[in-house]
């Protein structure tokens, strides 16, 4: 029997007979991986498991803590869910809406209002389901049959994403009797998806919770951030009123050449609720600080800018100061394990003199704010002097600026707190959405290209110490903010594509990130193109795309 030999991402060896499938060969080897293998790579390339091996090759196994496994992981867990539900009440419909920290918010229409027994029902039915061990399976479908197929299914807007899609098949898969298309390869069976949690929110939503690399591959406790849900709530009710529930009918606006007009309106929209804050802070008279934080590509820059400009418009005098001018010397910064200078954490803020300079200010005094060297890492003191007047007020913009250890000297009354962050409310479709952490990485990937000449493999090898320090020093914190801002619009996502797509092309099939690039130029696949020139000055958007 003719035989091919595999080799492993342990640098170990095995022979296996021709023909052999990249399931089975997964799992041989799933003894030595530590969590569930998901997927696979060869040549750094994701291949489905049902793939038949008919050369030697290198196969790299991944699980939960690989950022595509962990996609898989989500894709399928969603997959099971709407099995589940439609199984175990007729005439419904699942709509996945958004993420929110650590789950998936979903809604279940067409049935009475659920109690807790009904969600208890449907988290057993998912358990038989992965219990059971059940196959995914994957099919290759003509585009056209698979536009007819979601039509008769009344899926009209995932009719028009297939539609708009170049490739000519459609990769489905059916679990028990339902089918249904991801962007990403799902795993061979359901029992690969054991851990999740269903947290029952009241008026048919719930939060899917399932585990990630940064819970180490076990299920998180879910926390319940209200402000970011009503962020998105708002921010579907207005793409409600405006017609543009999903990336078809954000299509339909592009080609009958009334995008302009929805880009003008969201504008006013963001300058309204910034407009809003700056009143709000104005009611506040004691606020002498505003604290404003939010993870990377946010447009904190810019939204900075624009909160300053309305509370001049008001009357105040405002002061930015930048918490990035109060880091340590070099030789006191703190060290992360593997030997690098870790400023994403707090200890690399000097924040003894951080507060005595707000307490300074506070009392009438006058400062010389620093200004942090980044070429010789040291801090030194500018000329230019600063005091408080009766209608000043301090801009503060950090990464640490929701956590109240960077201030533990000043007093609660004089601080008001905002939380930024692109929370893009658009369905792809009922079972799709756009994530606000990949609009966040194309931003990133423009600006970091146009500003400093950074590749996309390197940019997307960063992204993920950057993802864990949002999740360490940002997100525990985002319930003492007083206001979240969303920094996103609906159609930005048209405008982003013409810039990054030329980029992702360019990362090639040797590098790691090759299939990371490939899976986001698919998920751009769906959107037409929108020209920047539509897009103002001002626009948060400048900030990225220049």
């Amino acid at each position: 029997m003719q035989e091919i030999t595999i080799t492993f991402q342990d640098k170990t060896s095995k022979k296996f007979p021709y023909n052999t499938t990249v399931y089975e060969i997964a799992e041989d080897y799933q003894e030595k991986m530590t969590h569930v293998i998901l997927g696979a790579k060869i040549g750094n390339e994701i291949v489905a498991m049902t793939t038949k091996i008919i050369k030697d090759c290198e196969i790299e196994f991944i699980d939960v803590l690989d950022p595509y496994g962990y996609r898989m992981y989500q894709s399928a867990l969603k997959f099971i869910f709407e099995v589940a539900v439609k199984e175990t009440f007729k005439d419904v419909e699942v709509e996945f809406l958004h993420s929110v920290p650590k789950g998936i918010m979903v809604k279940i229409f067409g049935v009475h209002h659920l109690i807790k027994e009904d969600v208890n029902k449907i988290k057993e039915s998912m358990s038989k389901i992965i219990h059971n061990n059940e196959k995914i399976e994957r099919y290759n479908v003509l585009k056209k049959d698979a536009i007819h197929y979601f039509e008769t299914h009344k899926q009209p807007e995932k009719a028009q994403n297939v539609h708009n899609m170049n490739n000519d098949v459609v990769t489905f898969h059916k679990l028990r009797n339902i089918y249904n298309y991801y962007y990403t390869e799902l795993p061979y069976n359901s029992r690969k998806i054991s851990k999740f949690d269903l947290v029952y929110l009241g008026k048919n939503k719930m939060v899917l919770v399932y585990p990630s690399s940064r819970t180490e591959g076990s299920v998180p406790e879910y926390v319940h951030y209200s402000n970011i849900i009503e962020t998105f709530d708002t921010g579907k009710k207005w793409l409600k009123l405006m017609q543009v529930p999903y990336l078809s009918d954000l299509n339909k606006q592009v080609s009958e050449s009334k995008i302009k007009e929805l880009i003008e309106a969201n504008e006013l929209v963001f300058n309204e609720h910034i407009a809003s804050v700056a009143r709000e802070i104005h009611e506040h008279r004691e606020k002498k600080m505003v604290l404003i934080a939010g993870p990377s590509s946010t447009g904190k820059t810019t939204t900075t800018k624009r909160l300053s400009s309305y509370l001049k418009s008001i009357g105040y005098d405002t002061i930015s100061i930048s918490t990035d001018d109060y880091y340590k010397d070099k030789e006191e910064i703190p060290k992360t394990e593997t030997g690098e200078f870790d400023y994403e954490s707090l200890n690399a803020i000097d924040t003894k003199l951080f507060n005595d300079d707000l307490n300074t200010l506070l009392q009438g005094g006058t400062i010389h704010l620093p200004l942090y060297d980044f070429v010789i890492q040291k801090k030194n003191r500018s000329a230019k002097a600063v005091q408080l007047k009766e209608n000043s007020i301090l801009l503060i913009e950090g990464l640490h600026s929701l956590n109240d250890d960077l201030t533990p000297d000043i007093d609660e009354k004089y601080k008001y707190k905002i939380y930024l962050s692109p929370f893009i409310p658009l369905g792809i479709d009922r079972h799709n959405y756009v994530s606000t952490v990949d609009l966040r990485l194309l931003r990133r990937i423009i600006r970091d290209n146009r500003t400093r000449g950074t590749d996309v493999s390197k940019t997307i090898f960063l992204w993920q110490s950057v993802r864990e320090g949002e999740e360490k020093y940002i997100f525990p914190y985002i319930h003492q903010a007083d206001v979240v801002v969303n920094t996103a619009y609906v159609f930005e996502v048209g405008v982003l594509k013409v810039f990054v797509e030329p980029l992702l092309y360019s990362v090639g099939l040797d590098s790691p990130y090759y299939e990371e690039a490939r899976r986001l130029i698919k998920s751009l696949q769906g959107f037409y193109p929108i020209p920047s020139e539509y897009i103002s000055k001002d626009s948060i958007l400048r900030e990225f795309i220049g």
